[in-house]
């Protein structure tokens, strides 16, 4: 119950997974593909939503086309412009995050679900950062499935995460893995999304967790997390960009980006900034696409200036 409240969704569509990894596999191995459909996919995705559609096709020979984007994309119109291209009668999903973990852009999500489904074609959102981040009503949002964990911007327990599929598709969408409750070989003994959560032993502590995290956010209101996060978010982006060789990669418009931050600088390894950070000033990041960061609400303006600061001293080093 509150899972669905928090995601606008109702309880039905929604199953407690181990994480985002787990909910994208559902949809890449549980949609019936066969030689001659088409997957979109942007290849600014997380593996679990890009190479895994490798893999899968590999099996059944159906075509992937990748979407690239420009690292900062311009505006929504060139993103939405760039799938519109790619998208053809063959085209049966189309998967993209809607804050990228590799450039951090945003993209225009609402517009690209309505799009597919004008089609008939399956909008599949991997939200692994955004879940916990940003606002969301998945209704309103229009895909017909969304994946997400709980140790990120939830800031709740490892080993949860959110698998969602809209009602309608529930039927077309096959379980991954048939445990104990499931029922009999065809038809699941348990309603909607629950055919999902079939998956063997688990530590319900972990699972109710998930809950305590929601009672958090909901407490705080999400509203007011966003509204941090852009705040952390754009002073961040401010100072880096600052600094004598910084590239950033995701865009200063808020409309393009969420919490993500990421900039790299030139003539300098990114993996060695990442390291001295860590090393050095104890200030964590990752090296994906440059050095990512990612301010949350438990992040002060200091915080930011710091990082700052001890980017600009690894530079100067």
């Amino acid at each position: 119950k509150k899972l669905a409240a928090y995601v606008g969704a109702s309880e039905d569509e929604v199953a407690i997974v181990r994480n985002t990894s787990e909910a994208n596999s559902f949809i890449v191995s549980g949609l019936s593909l066969q030689q001659g459909d088409e997957v979109v996919v942007l290849d600014q995705n997380h593996p679990t939503n890009n190479v895994a559609w490798d893999v899968q096709t590999a099996r059944f020979r159906f075509t992937i086309k990748r979407v690239s984007l420009n690292s900062p994309p311009t505006s929504a119109d060139e993103i939405l412009q760039a799938f519109k291209n790619a998208i053809t009668s063959k085209t049966k999903v189309v998967t993209f995050s809607d804050v990228s973990n590799t450039s951090g852009t945003r993209l225009p999500a609402k517009e690209l679900c309505r799009h597919a489904r004008e089609r008939g074609i399956h909008a599949h959102v991997d939200g692994a950062q955004s879940f916990g981040a940003l606002q969301l009503d998945l209704h309103d949002l229009g895909c017909d499935s969304y994946s997400a964990s709980s140790h990120k911007w939830l800031m709740g327990p490892k080993e949860a995460g959110l698998l969602y599929v809209r009602q309608e598709r529930i039927a077309h969408v096959w379980p991954s893995i048939v445990g104990v409750g499931w029922g009999d070989a065809v038809q699941p003994a348990v309603k909607g999304a629950r055919k999902f959560e079939t998956l063997g032993q688990r530590d319900d502590a972990t699972v109710s967790a998930m809950g305590t995290a929601i009672d958090f956010h909901n407490l705080i209101g999400p509203a007011n997390i966003e509204a941090r996060v852009y705040q952390l978010a754009a002073r961040l982006k401010d100072g880096l960009s600052a600094l004598p060789g910084a590239q950033l990669i995701t865009s200063p418009n808020p409309a393009l980006s969420a919490g993500v931050v990421i900039v790299r600088f030139e003539g300098t390894d990114s993996r060695k900034i990442y390291e001295a950070l860590y090393s050095e000033y104890h200030i964590a990041a990752a090296s994906v696409g440059g050095v990512r960061f990612s301010p949350h609400i438990y992040n002060t303006f200091e915080d930011i200036d710091k990082t700052v600061d001890a980017v600009k001293k690894i530079r100067q080093a």
